[in-house]
């Protein structure tokens, strides 16, 4: 199920009837007060979530979202305006998972909810291995899903999550920002390279002193240690 929060009626009824017509059942919603009283009774695969909303702004909603041990791990894109470069960074700083500017594409918009939602599925299914990564005071299990640093567990959204395990998957390899948002996100968009870089920027502090083992090679892209 996919929850669309959007106070405009046109776009919120357009998207959920196309979301449904292909085969991606979807709900939508004018009021956040509406979409955590429905949140309380199904947790949804995905959310659309618009900015600019009555009650409570798009980001004061993304924040209790991922501040929520049951609901963290859900995949959020947000609707931006068109061309507000702030309105995208300060979402992926709060922890979205992609972001859509207005007006959009019906296509794109379903590429783009397919493609993370492809990620969320492998990811779900790459977890169920015993998999442990440790590098200095940075363990990672990923049939846990868990990040800890000196043993305190760290809180990622699935996006910081896979670019962590990404890096550390090709320890002492320098992934450049074209490999990164190609195995991560899937696909192409206009930004990219900021977007890599602000969920790099984000993973560093959420990781404290750990953060620092991630490299910034320059004019190139990212790396974790040597190879072992």
């Amino acid at each position: 199920m996919i929850y669309v929060l959007e106070d405009d009626s046109s776009i919120r009824e357009f998207v959920v009837y196309s979301l449904c017509h292909m085969e991606l059942e979807a709900k939508g919603f004018e009021k956040p007060s509406l979409f955590w009283e429905s949140i309380k009774n199904q947790t949804p695969s995905l959310i659309l979530l618009d900015i600019m909303l009555p009650e409570e702004d798009g980001f004061s909603v993304l924040g209790k979202l991922r501040n929520n041990p049951e609901l963290k791990d859900v995949p959020v894109i947000m609707l931006t305006a068109k061309n507000s470069e702030y309105d995208k960074v300060m979402g992926l700083d709060a922890g979205a998972d992609d972001y859509v500017a207005k007006p959009f594409g019906i296509m794109e918009l379903v590429a783009r909810i397919k493609a993370i939602l492809r990620r969320t599925k492998s990811n779900e299914v790459k977890n169920q291995s015993d998999t442990k990564f440790e590098v200095g005071n940075l363990k990672v299990y990923l049939d846990k899903h868990t990040v800890k640093v000196d043993g305190e567990q760290i809180n990622l959204t699935l996006k910081e999550y896979e670019l962590l395990v990404m890096l550390l998957e090709n320890r002492g390899k320098v992934l450049n920002r074209d490999q990164l948002l190609n195995k991560i996100w899937g696909y192409e968009f206009d930004g990219e390279s900021r977007t890599v870089d602000v969920h790099i920027r984000t993973l560093r502090v959420k990781l404290k002193e750990a953060g620092n083992l991630i490299e910034t090679i320059r004019g190139v892209g990212y790396k974790i240690g040597e190879e072992e």
